[in-house]
């Protein structure tokens, strides 16, 4: 019998915003269930260290490079016209950047797609952020989402049955997670499997303490957040000074807080599951798109977090927890396992019984739930940034920036800090050649013939359109930012 199954993606959390993860005054009780009742995996890596892309290849299990969108989605989300003029404007940011909305994965195939094909109805409560945000796309017959990729947290523009309205006061958390117990109540009952994408938009910015409920913002008001490296803002960091001014509390302080009232959610999923009977049939799997530091490295963002875009692994390892009694064979366990997020789209295959396209340059990582290995023939996990990639091979972590860098090069079994890079050094001069010729090898493979990701110019600013030969607009994506020094 397949077995239902419930994703849960939270939105800019960091592999260590769990207090399963080590970071004891965050408050996470559902997700530390999680990993006791299921596994906890310690090296899940995202594909790109930011939203769009690193959602588009869970979903399709392509590296961005193949699939089209190199960063966040800054256009192609609504028809900004005709929302504007139905008096619905987005309050985060506005439209203003909208055009026609594009459906940047048309004509690709979504894992989504193959559990349709194989007799799973498909809901989605919660974030899309992958182009034209108001129609089902996918396989999805249930379709809950936002116009944008962000929101306020009390003014979400919400989409539902091909419109958009702003629903002021209340707070989107609670909304995707009450939609999503509806799906339940309604898929439950179904005699198809189902599969539900539950998708928040926390912990994301903003974090100011009206965002966020009281109780929680109170409860970490008196935190001291001591286990956070308080460190001199990294140079090249985009977002504006936060070392030594308050902005450094209020962040951590909100952050805690949407990862919390997140938290509850969680567990209201759960019960949910349970009330109805399913919980220990269902396959409970909780993600985030991509990491975030919180002040590691003086950086507080993500991927484009800096300019030139980092690939420390707090923006490049996500949390990844899995419950499913029926086919863990030893729950509590931490799997040490480096696995990515292409990784994903086989594994569903694999337990659903379907064909793994061989397209795909992921490979099932299903064994790991029996407490064996996965079915790649070398683990060598590869993550991109329009023309920033990395491949992590062993004990190396190797960074190329095109044209010219600067490059980095770590040993992560005794630098697990990433603290000293070893780049230029001649002694590694043979280690950096390697990695680099396979890191071209498997992009070479792995990319489309419209466009070259390592040639365009992406630089954490936002896409408006598609990329290369397939741009629909003069302007493809947004100026790069100043950091730190320009400022």
């Amino acid at each position: 019998m397949k077995p239902n199954i419930v994703f849960i993606l939270s939105d800019d959390q960091g592999p260590w915003a769990m207090h399963c993860a080590g970071t004891r005054e965050l408050v996470t009780p559902n997700m530390d269930l999680l990993a006791r009742e299921g596994l906890r995996y310690e090296n899940f890596y995202c594909a790109s260290p930011v939203c769009s892309p690193a959602r588009a290849s869970l979903l399709t299990g392509l590296m961005p490079s193949n699939h089209g969108i190199l960063d966040w989605l800054r256009g192609g989300n609504v028809d900004a016209k005709k929302f504007a003029a139905q008096g619905r404007e987005n309050p985060y940011g506005g439209y203003a950047d909208e055009n026609e909305p594009i459906a940047y994965l048309e004509g690709m195939r979504g894992y989504t797609d193959m559990l349709c094909e194989n007799g799973y109805v498909c809901a989605l409560s919660g974030k899309w952020h992958l182009g034209d945000s108001v129609n089902p796309q996918k396989g999805f017959s249930d379709w809950y989402t936002i116009g944008k990729g962000g929101c306020y947290y009390y003014h979400p523009d919400i989409v539902e049955n091909g419109t958009i309205d702003v629903k002021h006061g209340q707070y989107i958390t609670d909304l995707i997670t009450a939609r999503a117990c509806r799906d339940i109540d309604t898929l439950a009952g179904n005699e198809h499997p189902f599969y539900l994408s539950v998708h928040y938009t926390a912990p994301h910015s903003p974090w100011s303490a009206e965002q966020h409920p009281r109780k929680w913002i109170d409860h970490y008001d008196k935190c001291t957040f001591d286990e956070i490296p308080d460190i001199p803002d990294h140079p090249d960091m985009t977002t504006g000074p936060v070392y030594g001014t308050h902005a450094r509390r209020e962040n951590l302080r909100g952050y805690y807080a949407a990862i919390s009232a997140m938290d509850e959610g969680l567990g209201m999923i759960l019960d949910k599951l349970r009330e109805k009977g399913i919980l220990d049939d269902t396959l409970v799997i909780f993600s985030s798109d991509n990491g975030m530091s919180m002040g590691h490295h003086g950086i507080w963002g993500k991927g484009n977090g800096t300019y030139p875009v980092n690939m420390f692994d707090q923006a490049v390892k996500v949390p990844f927890l899995v419950r499913c009694p029926a086919l863990i064979k030893t729950p509590g366990l931490t799997v040490t396992d480096m696995v990515s997020a292409v990784d994903l789209y086989p594994t569903l295959c694999e337990l659903v019984g379907a064909e793994i396209p061989a397209e795909l340059p992921g490979a099932s990582f299903l064994p790991t739930f029996g407490g064996g290995h996965s079915r790649r023939e070398e683990v060598v996990i590869y993550d991109e940034y329009g023309p920033v990639r990395m491949i992590r091979r062993g004990m190396w972590k190797y960074i190329h920036r095109y044209p010219d860098g600067p490059h980095e090069l770590y040993d992560m079994e005794n630098d697990p800090g990433e603290n000293t890079n070893l780049y230029g050094r001649p002694e590694y001069a043979a280690e950096v050649a390697g990695l680099k010729n396979r890191l071209e090898s498997f992009f070479e493979k792995y990319r489309s013939h419209d466009f070259d990701a390592k040639n365009e110019p992406v630089n954490g600013s936002g896409q408006f359109c598609r990329p290369g030969k397939l741009a629909s607009l003069p302007r493809v994506y947004g100026n790069a930012p100043k950091t730190s020094k320009e400022q």
